[in-house]
């Protein structure tokens, strides 16, 4: 057998070290990205959250609130020992790569996260050189998903709700995506972002996503449904019931 490495589709030897990677090799299913004000995020991180996903949008409300980026990058590595994915921007490529560089060198858990811009071709690539792990973002066409994925992206992020909120099917790409990458070996991941409701959730998931971005409340409310609730108090009534009847002795039970 070979001991050459396997190389994708883009002539790019995949990043196997990273937590991306890791995280496809343990074949866990598609993961659940959570975004938001990290004293939010704080318990909810050990409730199955693959990481944490920031936006440029997200960062410039949270240094209004806690100061400095750095600080706030900190912040958010201080309630997680999992992937935390910052994004970042730049006039040029050089700035994007400069910049990048400044996160990387606080944690291995920082993935870098770039807007698909021409510009960012080429950080994709110096990156996947370098064997960081990259998430690319506003990705709204086929076009642009292949041309990234092309330079070595580790996550190829199609946008979901601006797309519903013009009319249209939300997760569309998403779809695409799935059946254009389908042959690729170490092929990138699809991960559906700006995903605002369940419903969306939902679509993504079906459709084959690898993984969605939400903010926390939406993970509380995908974890909702009546017919749960309904299950959920018949089976809680019958606990109850065994409790009132003496018959859970030894069992450290606390009825609210």
């Amino acid at each position: 057998m070979s001991n050459k490495p396997v190389i994708n589709s883009n002539g790019i030897e995949p990043v196997v070290n990273g937590p991306v990677m890791q995280a496809r090799q343990k074949s866990r299913g598609p993961a659940i990205w959570l975004a938001g004000d990290p004293e939010d995020l704080k318990p909810w991180m050990d409730r199955g959250a693959a990481g944490i996903v920031t936006n440029t949008v997200v960062l410039n409300d949270m240094v209004k609130k806690y100061g400095q980026i750095i600080d706030v990058t900190k912040r958010y590595l201080d309630i997680t020992d999992k992937p935390v994915v910052i994004e970042v921007d730049g006039h040029s490529t050089e700035e994007l790569m400069d910049v990048s560089h400044s996160f990387t060198r606080l944690s291995d858990q920082i993935i870098i996260k770039i807007p698909c811009t021409t510009n960012g071709l080429a950080a994709f690539r110096q990156l996947a050189e370098e064997g960081t792990e990259t998430f690319c973002t506003t990705v709204f066409s086929l076009a642009q998903a292949a041309s990234v994925a092309q330079a070595g992206a580790t996550h190829i992020l199609p946008f979901c709700e601006p797309v519903k909120q013009m009319g249209g099917d939300p997760t569309q790409l998403v779809r695409e995506c799935v059946s254009m990458f389908a042959g690729w070996e170490n092929r990138p991941y699809i991960t559906a972002a700006l995903v605002r409701s369940a419903e969306t959730a939902y679509a993504a998931l079906r459709d084959g996503a690898d993984g969605i971005i939400i903010f926390w409340p939406i993970f509380e409310e995908m974890m909702q449904h009546p017919l749960t609730d309904t299950w959920n108090d018949t089976f809680m009534g019958q606990w109850v019931e065994m409790n009132d009847a003496g018959l859970l002795k030894d069992v450290p039970v606390t009825l609210h």
